[in-house]
């Protein structure tokens, strides 16, 4: 062996070369990360500049229909390795701009975020979204969970800016406020189990076989922060067994979550009877460290006064919420949801 071989041999084995290295591995990738986000910020930047060209030039100078059509060409002659100045993507760049430049605070408050997310998140939320204000919540949504296009485009075609903090629930009474308030976001409704392909007598066991088959696609549907713990996870109380029908435990809420299912309507002994799993959880498995468990009942309709009235003298925390299947969806929306296999590809076909 030569000496070389050998030096090199030894420092692979040496815990100082490898931690160093390990370091500059890390040192390198997060360097990568800042250019892309730089170069980043700098194209968003640009169109920025470039929209606000566009539509001043087509007002002031009337240059006509063709202007786009004529600049794209000249652009692309110039820079042909730019793909970006397409007349689609010219257009893109003025409707963005325009959506934007309302001047209004909730647009001011969205300008130091755009350049933090990818063109084409930016066009994405801009295209689907009716408002600034349901924009800025998929833009802020985007930044904080690092959706990919796929998965963002997803979020809005269900509603979850719709759907997010709107499930009847106790948590302000049972839960200290920064609790409250996290929990109340973390809740929909209703859910959308778009995924499942269940017939019309379907019961709750056959719910939550689907439920857990498909178990990537449920997380994305409950959202950031839920970690899978089991279904009918046996709980010793006296002398009799008890089975959760999906246990999950929340890393941000730091708290169990148990979710009780239901194929029919809400019924006020639903409540009751989650209470009594939810004391049991916080008895057994709840450990120090550990916060409140919360329970969610999700049920396939509910009345919502009845909802509140059942939850009103209930002393642990619970959120009242609906489903609904891919068959009980508008046909509108159903073409725009993306197929099971468009999910499992974006999410990596598991967990």
């Amino acid at each position: 062996m030569s000496g070389k071989q050998k030096y090199s041999g030894e420092l692979k084995q040496n815990n100082d070369y490898k931690k160093w290295l390990l370091e500059l591995k890390q040192r390198v990738r997060q360097t990568q990360l800042k250019a892309a986000v730089k170069v980043n910020s700098t194209l968003i930047e640009f169109y920025w500049d470039l929209g606000k060209d566009i539509v001043n030039r087509q007002t002031e100078a009337a240059w006509g229909s063709g202007f786009l059509k004529q600049l794209s060409h000249d652009l692309m002659v110039e820079f042909p390795e730019i793909k970006g100045f397409s007349k689609r993507n010219l257009e893109q760049v003025r409707r963005w701009y325009l959506f934007w430049n309302e001047g209004s605070s909730i647009a001011q408050q969205a300008a130091s975020q755009l350049t933090l997310i990818p063109w084409w998140h930016n066009v994405v939320i801009v295209t689907k979204s009716s408002t600034q204000s349901e924009a800025l919540y998929y833009v802020t949504k985007t930044i904080q969970h690092g959706w990919s296009r796929s998965v963002l485009t997803h979020q809005i075609e269900s509603g979850l800016y719709q759907r997010e903090g709107r499930a009847i629930n106790n948590f302000t009474e049972t839960l200290p406020a920064v609790q409250s308030d996290l929990a109340q976001q973390t809740l929909k409704d209703p859910y959308i189990f778009d995924f499942l392909s269940l017939t019309d007598d379907y019961n709750e066991r056959e719910l939550e076989k689907g439920l857990v088959e498909h178990i990537t696609q449920f997380l994305l549907e409950l959202g950031a922060g839920f970690a899978y713990v089991g279904k009918q996870v046996p709980l010793q109380v006296g002398e009799r067994d008890f089975f959760l029908d999906l246990l999950f435990y929340h890393i941000h809420l730091h708290c169990y979550v148990v979710i009780e299912l239901k194929a029919i309507d809400f019924e006020p002994e639903h409540t009751g009877k989650l209470n009594f799993y939810i004391t049991a959880v916080d008895e057994i498995l709840r450990k120090d460290g550990d916060a409140a468990t919360i329970g969610i009942l999700l049920c396939k309709n509910k009345d919502k006064l009845v909802a509140e009235y059942a939850l009103k003298d209930i002393n642990k925390p619970i959120g009242v919420s609906e489903y609904q299947l891919t068959q009980s969806l508008p046909d509108n929306l159903k073409s725009s949801l993306p197929s099971i296999e468009e999910i499992e590809n974006e999410l990596g076909g598991g967990l």
